[in-house]
């Protein structure tokens, strides 16, 4: 490599700082860390689709590692966006859902974050399509 700009990984790196900054702005107003809006517009997402929703479900959804998940679901419990509840028949796991602030306070949130992404990825044009082909190729390259 003669320069930084030729290690994809640098390049990487720095547009996932400036994205992450701006979301964390665009966050701030609903009380959400990024972390938080994932694992909330998660479970939203999963409920509407019926299906059953846990920590681990969430956590393998998300690639976030259980350990955090298990974390941020107890501080969106605590902030009273989503309910837990023992599971049906795993005494060890709890089924997770949203309560009515929860679906409030996400519906805007997805809007304001959208909203940012599309102004943000708007600079690809065409090339956004094949943008997110290369981001799912490498995401499927690392699966579990």
């Amino acid at each position: 490599m003669k320069k930084a700009e030729d290690s994809s990984g640098f390049l990487l790196w720095q547009v996932t700082n400036l994205w992450q900054r701006e979301i964390k702005k665009i966050l701030l107003p609903f009380d959400l860390t990024h972390s938080q809006f994932v694992i909330l517009t998660n479970t939203h997402w999963l409920t509407l689709q019926k299906k059953e929703v846990t920590q681990i479900i969430l956590s393998q959804h998300t690639k976030i590692d259980p350990m955090t998940t298990s974390q941020v679901v107890r501080t969106l419990q605590k902030k009273e966006l989503i309910s837990r509840e023992e599971h049906k028949t795993d005494t060890r796991a709890k089924t997770i859902g949203m309560t009515e602030k929860g679906k409030a306070t996400i519906k805007k949130a997805v809007i304001a974050v959208e909203k940012f992404d599309k102004e943000f990825f708007s600079t690809l044009k065409a090339a956004q399509k094949d943008f997110n082909k290369n981001l799912l190729t490498l995401l499927k390259n690392t699966d579990d």
